[in-house]
């Protein structure tokens, strides 16, 4: 069973990881904040809003160009995932 579960935990982090050049990313943000609030702090991260997905804490986003990744995780993000990975699960 561990290793059922340490193999899940693996494949899920390989998949879901973004990969270097990424211009468009998933950024998932606490699942008790309001969509409003997950735009609020993307925005002041300088990140462009590409599209909303079905949870409102989890928005797929343009980052800006200098550390926006990092300003990303700043603002409140838990994750920054690959958006392709997301896209056929929590599409609206």
């Amino acid at each position: 069973m561990a290793l059922l579960v340490a193999s899940f935990i693996g494949v899920a982090a390989l998949s879901l990881q973004v990969h270097p050049g990424r211009e468009i990313v998933a950024v998932a943000f606490p699942p008790w904040w309001s969509g409003q609030q997950a735009m609020l702090a993307a925005a002041s991260a300088d990140a462009a809003l590409v599209r909303t997905t079905t949870f409102s804490s989890l928005l797929v986003v343009r980052p800006g160009e200098h550390d926006g990744l990092a300003r990303l995780r700043e603002a409140g993000a838990w994750l920054v995932i690959d958006p392709q990975a997301i896209s056929a699960c929590f599409t609206k």
